[in-house]
C-alpha cells in the first residue's frame, strides 16, 4: 500500500490563519479547503509529502485541540533548513534541531494555537526495526 492510511485531525479557533501559517512556516500544501459561513473552515486537508493533516474551525461539538497532549510528526529531508524556515515565519521552536541515537535529525515547534509539530529525517517505513529490537534485547 503506497497511500497514507493515518490522517491526524486538529481543530482551531482561527483555522484560516493557522492554514496560512502551516503553509508559510512548515511548507504544507493546500489539498482542499472548504469554507463555510463567516469564513469558518468546515474541512481542510493540508498535504505534507504523501500524507495529509485534516483540520477545521471549532464548532459547538468540537473544541480547539490546543496542544492537548499529542503531536504530529512529519518527515523532512533537512531538519535544520526546515527549522530555519519555520523560525523565519514566526514559529516557536520548542526543541532545537538535534541528532537522535537512531540516526535522525529532528526538531519540534508550536503552531499559533500551541499544537506541537515534530519534524525529522526518521522515516518509520525505512527503519530496520527488527535489527533494532534484536540489538535492544541482546
Amino acid at each position: 500500500m503506497n497511500d497514507a492510511t493515518v490522517f491526524p485531525t486538529l481543530s482551531y479557533d482561527d483555522a484560516p490563519g493557522v492554514i496560512d501559517f502551516l503553509v508559510n512556516a512548515f511548507g504544507a500544501e493546500r489539498h482542499a479547503v472548504y469554507a463555510g459561513e463567516g469564513g469558518a473552515i468546515v474541512h481542510a486537508e493540508l498535504r505534507f509529502g504523501n500524507g495529509l493533516v485534516m483540520l477545521g474551525s471549532v464548532k459547538p461539538d468540537r473544541t480547539a485541540t490546543r496542544g492537548g497532549g499529542g503531536g504530529v510528526y512529519i518527515v523532512v529531508r533537512d531538519a535544520d533548513a526546515h527549522a530555519q524556515r519555520a523560525r523565519a515565519a514566526g514559529a516557536e521552536i520548542i526543541r532545537e534541531p538535534f541528532d537522535t541515537d537512531y540516526g535522525s535529525r529532528e526538531y519540534s515547534a508550536h503552531d499559533p494555537e500551541d499544537n506541537v509539530w515534530h519534524f525529522g529525517t526518521y522515516q518509520p517505513f525505512d527503519f530496520d526495526h527488527a535489527a533494532a529490537e534484536t540489538k535492544a534485547t541482546a
